[in-house]
């Protein structure tokens, strides 16, 4: 749908976990047994999202600029970055034994990043996180200072299977509780493309509606099957952030080994061995980045914070997504990523410079 001009790759979107939750009664034990009324709900946000994506392919992404500029999509960008901080401190955290992991797998990567010759400098996670994982091995495993690594089920996977498909049923309160996601899905995307955009050092703007139809289409495919709602992967940002690769051809081939993967669920045990200490410290890492790359898309753009329609719009949305700002209307849930977002979109058009003010004249 793109035309593979922009290196993106799609994955769950932490967006519909609280509207699932409440259209479907989940308990949060086992798994949910109205699972397919949430998938339904998940299909009509798509609709939505496609719609959304329609109209600005049809009448252009200007209006989008003026919502959201640097000032603004720089904001959205950290965002999603500290939204996610506590998620990796609290797998860093789990015990003390996984701090010093999370901490060595961050020496890991930074020193494979700076340090490691040729090739090898452009695969810091994947090194890092194995070097982690080996080290954890050792000191769990062989010394049992930690809780020791688990191979029992990676013993019992079969090598190749199927995965397990579940189809939706549509049910009007679920659907009209889920759909609205989509500006939130909206949101998420603009600031990963405005990422990419900065990474890349290309605008990639003139793609935004053709990525929101392929997010679209994807997320309507994904929930057909019993997948969840898709959003351009905020890690996988992360990660071309360390390795510097930006090549769609890689998302590709990314795209079929993962479905190929899918089949084998050996493969899914192991990684499922993988210690929380070391997926903490990779996390943040990759969360960090991403905060990072809003930081980066300021600079870039010249951002002036030294102007108060500027720095308030940032100031209060980086408190409200580093914190989880969270309101709840007639069950639906709009969490930190969504209340900065459109925290910083509604002052900075409250704020914005329609006359030169005095301070700055």
């Amino acid at each position: 749908i793109v035309g593979g001009r922009v290196p993106s790759y799609l994955g769950s979107s932490f967006s519909f976990i609280a509207v699932v939750i409440a259209a479907t009664g989940f308990s949060g034990k086992g798994l949910n047994p109205h699972i397919d009324v949430a998938l339904g709900g998940i299909i009509a946000a798509g609709v939505v999202y496609g719609i959304i994506a329609l109209i600005v392919i049809f009448v252009g992404y200007r209006w989008i600029e003026y919502l959201m500029p640097p000032a603004v999509t720089g904001v959205v960008v950290a965002v999603i970055g500290l939204n996610l901080a506590p998620v990796a401190i609290g797998e860093a955290a789990t015990s003390q034994f996984d701090t010093w992991m999370a901490l060595i797998t961050i020496l890991a990567v930074a020193l494979v990043a700076v340090y490691a010759p040729g090739p090898l400098r452009r695969l810091p996670i994947l090194l890092g996180g194995i070097i982690g994982y080996l080290i954890y091995l050792i000191f769990a495993n062989g010394f049992s200072l930690g809780k020791p690594i688990d191979f029992t089920n990676l013993g019992k996977a079969a090598w190749i299977g199927l995965p397990n498909f579940t189809g939706p049923s549509f049910h009007p309160g679920a659907m009209a509780l889920i759909a609205p996601v989509a500006i939130i899905l909206v949101a998420e995307n603009l600031g990963h493309i405005k990422a990419v955009g900065a990474m890349t050092g290309r605008n990639l703007d003139k793609y935004l509606g053709r990525a929101f139809l392929g997010d679209a289409v994807a997320t309507i495919i994904s929930a057909s099957g019993g997948g969840t709602g898709l959003t351009t992967y905020a890690e996988n940002i992360g990660v071309m952030a360390v390795t510097r690769i930006y090549s769609t051809v890689i998302f590709i081939i990314a795209a079929v080994v993962a479905i190929l993967l899918g089949f084998c669920p050996k493969f899914g045990a192991l990684i499922a061995t993988i210690p929380v200490g070391v997926l903490g410290g990779l996390t943040i890492v990759l969360f960090g980045l991403i905060a990072a790359t809003g930081g980066r898309i300021w600079v870039q753009n010249r951002v002036d914070f030294s102007k108060s329609r500027n720095l308030v719009p940032a100031a209060v949305a980086l408190t409200m997504g580093a914190g989880n700002f969270t309101i709840n209307i007639a069950g639906f849930s709009l969490g930190g990523i969504g209340t900065a977002t459109f925290s910083a979109i509604i002052l900075y058009q409250l704020l914005r410079e329609r006359q030169p003010q005095p301070e700055e004249a």
